[in-house]
């Protein structure tokens, strides 16, 4: 049953959130059903209060004064939203994980996810989106601090993590991310389980 208060419902919410939060039907489920809040979405996409951003995914449009035109989602924020769509978890990897925990100015590429769901490959604007499956343990059981901190940890490799790089990776941790890590990180690889140890001191 239609209600007209479902898009007053929707569009409230979305007006709530900071400018470039990315969105999917699902995020909207409390309020009706996925079908009517794609319709809505789309709706809200034709009076601009949305930008769609791929089919089912959209964000609330952020204006730079400085280019002059609205600048394109955060893909980090993009590929999150597509996880929340499909019920996967992901975390990111490779460069994508140094970059987001500071170990790395380089923008990468492509963005890329390790996933307990298939390998898909998604493109918008300027931004490509990987995600890689991989085994439940790699992804399973841990917060996201800790799986990013792993992840950078086998981006870098064994022998190319040096004393700054676990003093920049306290640097961006909270003593309990520390404490959460310590417990969370055990099955781990080992070699990255002892530098962990020698982070969290």
């Amino acid at each position: 049953m239609n209600r007209p208060g479902y898009m007053q419902e929707i569009r409230k919410r979305i007006e709530a959130v900071k400018t470039g939060s990315v969105f999917v039907a699902s995020d909207f489920a409390d309020i009706t059903g996925t079908k009517r809040i794609s319709e809505y979405l789309m709706r809200l996409s034709a009076d601009g209060t949305v930008k769609s951003v791929m089919r089912g995914v959209f964000y609330k449009p952020e204006y730079s004064m400085l280019l002059d035109e609205y600048t394109a989602p955060a893909p980090d924020a993009v590929a999150h939203a597509l996880a929340r769509n499909f019920g996967w978890t992901v975390f990111p990897c490779g460069d994508t994980a140094l970059n987001l925990l500071g170990l790395s100015t380089q923008v990468p590429v492509v963005w890329s996810y390790v996933s307990d769901g298939p390998y898909k490959e998604y493109s918008y604007d300027y931004a490509t989106i990987d995600f890689r499956h991989t085994a439940n343990k790699e992804v399973s059981g841990l917060s996201p601090k800790t799986a990013l901190v792993i992840q950078a940890l086998k981006a870098l490799g064994k022998d190319s993590i040096s004393n700054d790089t676990k003093e920049k990776i306290k640097e961006k941790t909270s003593p309990e991310e520390r404490t959460a890590m310590l417990s969370e990180a055990k099955h781990a690889t080992a070699w990255i389980y002892e530098i962990i140890k020698t982070i969290c001191r």
